[in-house]
This record gives structure tokens, sequence and C-alpha cells, in this order.
């Protein structure tokens, strides 16, 4: 099965793109133009085996279309960027879009151990297995802007990477066993920093969001290492090289790339 898989994988990413499609990836992923065009065909390889192998679906009216499936691929796809063998989330199957922010139930975990539940607004949540849902409004509008810091799609596909163990926990698999020592030395600190600033009512330069869990830290750093890469290296340089070496890149080298204009 896995033989036949990475072969019909290896002709997806060698087939010619569809001209329309990498029209729509071109117009509504920024940092699509950032990319030198190795990268762009790496990625379009990629997407071509996304589209293949997940399922979109519509909810609360969404009709699902090619530009809405193309502009999560793209984006979701940019963190498997310069793998040799990229697994495509292999935990997830289906991709529920709604067409805005949506209510979900939620229950929380209290001191004592009391359980509150309520109904929760969402961009987007990432399941263990299966799922990843997300608000088309904000998959718009984090594809737009590449330099908000903030990208829903990111931060919910890296939730994916981090879940690929069986845990959601903000280590997710590394290249290497003894990689895991520094991974732990150096986000554990970024986090419990972020945590004791978000007690104190302190400001930081990372989202507040990501000191509710580890996990959810791995998250918001990610958005942060695509989308603020420059910032990140000033106030957390080791955080950066740590990030730069696991997702293989290194966005402050093509934030100097002048944007090119669309093919055609």
């Amino acid at each position: 099965m896995g033989f036949f898989r990475e072969r019909r994988r290896r002709r997806l990413r060698a087939a010619p793109f569809r001209g329309e499609w990498r029209a729509i990836v071109e117009r509504r992923f920024a940092m699509f133009s950032r990319l030198c065009e190795a990268d762009r065909a790496e990625l379009l390889g990629h997407v071509a085996v996304f589209l293949d192998e997940k399922k979109f679906e519509g909810c609360g009216g969404l009709a699902i279309t090619d530009e809405i499936r193309l502009t999560v691929a793209a984006q979701a796809c940019l963190l498997l960027l310069h793998r040799e063998r990229p697994h495509y989330y292999p935990g997830l199957y289906s991709i529920l879009v709604y067409p805005h922010a949506y209510v979900a139930r939620a229950k929380e975990m209290l001191p004592g151990g009391i359980v509150v539940e309520g109904d929760s607004a969402r961009l987007g949540e990432s399941w263990i297995r299966g799922v990843v849902v997300l608000s088309w409004d904000d998959v718009s509008a984090g594809a737009g802007d590449a330099a908000d810091g903030h990208n829903v799609v990111l931060h919910e596909f890296a939730h994916q990477l981090d879940q690929e163990d069986g845990a959601s926990d903000g280590a997710p698999i590394l290249e290497r066993r003894s990689h895991y020592v520094a991974w732990a030395r150096i986000l554990g600190k970024e986090f419990e920093e972020l945590r004791a600033a978000a007690d104190g009512g302190r400001h930081s330069d990372i989202d507040a969001y990501g000191a509710t869990n580890a996990a959810e830290f791995f998250a918001v750093v990610t958005e942060a290492f695509f989308e603020r890469p420059q910032s990140l290296r000033r106030k957390h340089p080791e955080l950066y090289e740590e990030l730069k070496t696991f997702y293989r890149q290194d966005p402050i080298e093509r934030e100097g790339r002048r944007p090119s204009p669309p093919r055609g």
C-alpha cells in the first residue's frame, strides 16, 4: 500500500500544475510571490497531492470552490517544504470550512476538578484524528496578509504536525531523537516566559494565546516564524533557530526577495 501511494504522489508532483489553479494561488496566497521558483514548483506539487488526498466539506451553507481548496492547501503545504518524504498530515482526512467564525461547544477544566461547559466562538480547530475546521473569512485574510503575524491555516496545521505522534503537546516528530533535548529546553523556556508575562499582565511580542498550553505555544510561534521572522529572530534567536531547523526554511532569507508578478 505504501509503495503504490508513494508512486502516485510522485506522479502527481511531477505532473504539470493546472494554469488556472496556479493563478488562484498567485492571487490568493501573498507569501507565494516571495518563494524562489524551485520552492514554488515544490509547493505546487505538494498542493496537487494534498488536494488528491484530502476531502473538503462546506459548513453553514458554504459551497466549496477551487479557490477555497487551493487557498487552504497552499498555506498548509508551506509547512511541508524541503522534506524528503512529506507525510501530508497522515491523520487528516477532512477539512471543514465555515463561511465565518463559528460557535463550538467547549469544556474547560477549572481548579479543583470543576468542569465548565459553554459555547465558544472559533476561527479554527484541529482534531487529533481526522479533521481540521476553518473559517473561510479568516483563511482568506491570513492568506492575503503575509506580515500581520496571524494565520489560521498555519496555526491549525502546526497542530496537525504536533499531533502526528498522537499527542497534542507542542513536541512534533523531530528528525533525530537527540533534537528533543534542545527543543524541550528552548521552547520550554520561551513558553514559561510567555506564561509569566501573561500572568503578570505584561506585553509580549509573542501572541499571549500561546501561553494557554505548550501545543498552542508551538502553533502561535509557527505563525510568528513565517509571518514576522525578523522580530522573532531579533528577540528570540534560539527559538528562531529551532524552528528554522524543524521547518527546514529560513523566512528571513526570502523576505528580501522582491515579489514577482503573476505569470502570463
